[in-house]
């Protein structure tokens, strides 16, 4: 597949095909990193491995003579966080974490091809038992993100508002015992944009206050369901925030040169796109950092944590809505797990199951070359 530019957004053919095309890689990174992560394997070698398949991966993909012209690789860089850990942990080289055994880990990373966005999560089992399956409050968990997901798949169509998937992910975390994550946030997307006006919550919340909004026709949204097996609400604690984005609206005539070169370096290869501070080529980076942030030219992604000894569960996927359906850009095969709890009590959970699913996008093939006018 080509894709022709110049790109604007939905409806418009090409932004569709970049879309699917990011989406395949994503797909492809993913399912390359869940059969890496095995017990010993070092989670920074994993984020890393991550990135650069994106990287590689995307570079096929625009390997015609105006490669150049099209700008593409990571979205959001590769994290893996585990058990507790809700999120962002994208450790730095000198981190010697690794992954142990009946650890639920949580896979997270994005794509972009041209700006236009895919990401996508899944919660696997660090070398799960093929002949059982796990069991116990992991286990709900997952389950719960896993029917979370699938109405909200069902869920997000033309007409339907933000709210309605809202408290359907409350409902099936409730019928697994477990409890929606404060302050994660699904975002529309558009052509750079990661994080647009269109917010779907997956909780509830009285401190955080969103707009309600009717999916409309020609959107794209990146759904993030996380669920945990406590109380919900995220804490920090000593691990570094190593993901930032440049806040673009922020303008500060930066003193340090390392600032300033640091600042060059963060508009040429990543400019609306989150990154991690292992990413950024300049040795003295850490330094200029330091200069960014306390005049708020980045906006931090710090690592969260629930209680300890909490099991945290997620699963996130890119999913546009056209004017012939939906298309759900990303799933993996949920881990091998069995919930004490069942839907089938729930009669409005059952019938929002029974609708007809969001297709899952099965044609779009990589194209090695994909063009882009000027």
């Amino acid at each position: 597949m080509a894709v022709q530019g110049p790109a604007c957004d939905l409806p418009d053919p090409s932004a569709i095909e970049k879309y699917q095309i990011a989406a395949q890689i994503a797909n492809e990174v993913m399912n390359q990193l869940i059969v890496e992560a095995v017990p010993e394997k070092r989670i920074f070698d994993l984020c890393e491995l991550g990135d650069r398949l994106i990287i590689k991966l995307a570079d096929e993909a625009c390997s015609s003579g105006d490669k150049k012209k099209i700008k593409r690789g990571v979205a959001f860089p590769t994290c893996i966080s585990v058990n507790e850990c809700i999120g962002h942990f994208c450790p730095g080289e000198n981190n010697q974490d690794t992954l142990k055994k009946g650890q639920v880990a949580k896979i997270d990373l994005g794509v972009h091809i041209d700006g236009f966005i895919s990401q996508c999560a899944h919660t696997v089992v660090i070398a799960q038992d093929d002949e059982s399956p796990l069991t116990g409050r992991a286990a709900d968990a997952i389950c719960a993100a896993y029917y979370s997901a699938e109405c909200a798949a069902r869920l997000i169509r033309p007409g339907n508002t933000n709210t309605q998937v809202t408290c359907m992910i409350d409902k099936v975390a409730s019928a697994f015992r477990c409890t929606p994550m404060e302050g994660v946030l699904s975002h529309q997307l558009k052509q750079h944009v990661i994080d647009a006006n269109k917010v779907i919550m997956n909780k509830l919340s009285t401190s955080d206050q969103v707009h309600e909004i009717t999916f409309e026709v020609n959107e794209a949204y990146c759904v993030d369901i996380v669920i945990s097996t406590e109380e919900g609400k995220s804490r920090q604690r000593d691990a570094p925030t190593t993901i930032y984005k440049r806040a673009v609206d922020q303008v500060y005539n930066l003193k340090l040169q390392s600032s300033r070169a640091v600042l060059s370096e963060i508009n040429k290869n990543f400019r609306t796109m989150p990154f991690a501070t292992r990413s950024l080529k300049d040795k003295k980076a850490k330094f200029g950092i330091i200069e960014l942030i306390s005049h708020n030219m980045l906006h931090p992604y710090p690592v969260l944590y629930e209680k300890n000894g909490a099991f945290v569960a997620q699963i996130k996927f890119t999913i546009l809505l056209l004017q012939d359906g939906q298309y759900r850009l990303n799933e993996f095969n949920a881990p091998y797990v069995s919930s004490q709890y069942s839907i089938s009590e729930y009669p409005e959970i059952a019938s929002i199951l029974e609708e007809p699913n969001a297709e899952r996008d099965q044609e779009a093939e990589i194209d090695p070359e994909v063009s882009a006018e000027p």
